[in-house]
């Protein structure tokens, strides 16, 4: 068995092969497009084959931009399609293709790879930690009243003429169809404003790839307008059986904006309950319901996993809170490689140097990779006995330096 890469010409070998390593076959495609294979990059991906040729296994990336704490915008690699077939599992088949493909994606010049995990337990020990979450929130449309914003004035109010009304402009609903480039352009500011999102290129929305909005299945989108008439907000939704309104996805940066699209949806005639697939941790949403209640949380689970190829370019890339030094001693056991730096930041930049002094904190690079986008405190992963602190105070150092500004969120299903 060897690894090789892949061209255009393997792309229906590589489709069946990781179809078949997950007991699926392929899908129809929706009118226009819409197969997530699309937009696959065939020069990025891997091939595990036989001694005789035959095809064994895949792993591919994608090439995408990953907002950083700071508003960095730091390419990517996405990895996906990674399978093996039945027959050749726990021979060391997928081993050997992720040692290969982290070896290449340095090769490129990459620090960070990302991924969605289908299982939790496969990718910690290639070096990956989950390092965004998300949730779904239900709401009940007989209890969904919006509460008045408590830090607006009275006078506030009577001039709206709307306790609820917090976003001025306009809500306006079209086709999926109808919109794709306005989508696309709404989604590219947001990413950029949004710690942990990842860009959606224009190869994906123009060849339907991935899930709706970005697929061109039917869907309705209430598109926000400012009041000049520019576009800063969605929603993509779809009313299904049970009068239950699900949405895809609300995108914008602005609290209120967002706040005004769940408004509306919360108010669609003949709908029972409004189902939000995507909300990050501690989204203000569930606080702007009257009854706190009326909105229930379910599936609460990670979505992006971060892994460090290079961990000083990674470190000094993001932006940081406060000021301090931090000695992290760093252990990467998949790679056989381990380092111990001298983190320094001073006005939101960092050094990161290596070093001889005695270390801070000890840490795996999965748990790194989890606290690298400031979704997870280190203090978190010292109590859960992943993290060693070497100090008093040294925890509670690195959870003020790795703060985000924004809790960080990733919405693109790769």
């Amino acid at each position: 068995m060897h690894i090789r890469p892949t061209s255009d010409q393997d792309l229906d070998v590589f489709v069946d092969t990781l179809h078949a390593a997950f007991g699926r076959f392929p899908e129809t495609p929706v009118d226009g497009g819409g197969v997530w294979w699309a937009a696959l990059e065939m020069d990025r991906n891997l091939m595990a084959v036989t001694a005789d040729g035959r095809p064994v296994g895949t792993a591919g990336a994608y090439s995408f931009e990953l907002t950083l704490p700071g508003g960095t915008l730091a390419p990517a690699a996405g990895v996906t399609g990674v399978g093996v077939l039945p027959s050749h599992r726990r021979r060391g088949v997928l081993t050997a293709m992720m040692s290969h493909q982290l070896a290449d994606l340095r090769g490129r010049g990459e620090f960070l790879s990302v991924l969605l995990a289908s299982e939790a337990r496969i990718y910690r020990r290639f070096g990956y930690g989950p390092a965004t979450y998300t949730a779904r929130l239900t709401v009940a449309c007989h209890r969904s009243a919006l509460a008045a914003s408590r830090a607006r004035g009275a006078a506030e109010v009577a001039e709206t003429g709307s306790a609820t009304s917090s976003a001025a402009g306009s809500i306006e609903v079209m086709r999926r169809a109808e919109c794709g480039d306005l989508l696309e352009a709404v989604y590219d500011r947001y990413r950029r404003a949004q710690p942990g999102a990842l860009s959606r290129p224009h190869r994906w929305w123009s060849s339907g790839a991935g899930q709706p909005p970005v697929s061109p299945a039917p869907r309705y989108v209430a598109v926000h307008r400012d009041c000049d008439g520019v576009p800063d907000g969605y929603a993509s939704y779809a009313l299904g059986e049970s009068e239950t309104l699900t949405v895809d996805e609300i995108i914008t940066a602005d609290d209120a904006v967002h706040t005004a699209l769940a408004g509306f949806l919360l108010e669609h005639d003949l709908v029972g309950r409004v189902v939000f697939k995507h909300v990050p941790t501690g989204h203000p949403l569930r606080w702007r319901l009257e009854d706190f209640r009326a909105g229930e949380v379910s599936g609460d689970t990670d979505w992006l996993w971060v892994r460090l190829l290079d961990v000083p370019r990674a470190l000094t890339e993001r932006g940081w809170s406060g000021n301090g030094e931090l000695v992290l001693d760093v252990d990467d056991p998949f790679l056989g490689e381990h380092g111990r730096y001298l983190l320094a930041v001073r006005n939101g930049k960092a050094d990161c140097v290596p070093t001889d002094r005695e270390p801070d904190l000890s840490v795996d690079v999965s748990d790194l990779g989890s606290i690298y986008l400031g979704g997870t405190t280190p203090s978190t992963l010292v109590r859960a006995g992943h993290v060693r602190a070497h100090r008093p105070g040294a925890a509670a150092l690195a959870d003020t330096l790795f703060a985000a500004d924004r809790s960080p969120h990733c919405l693109h299903w790769f």
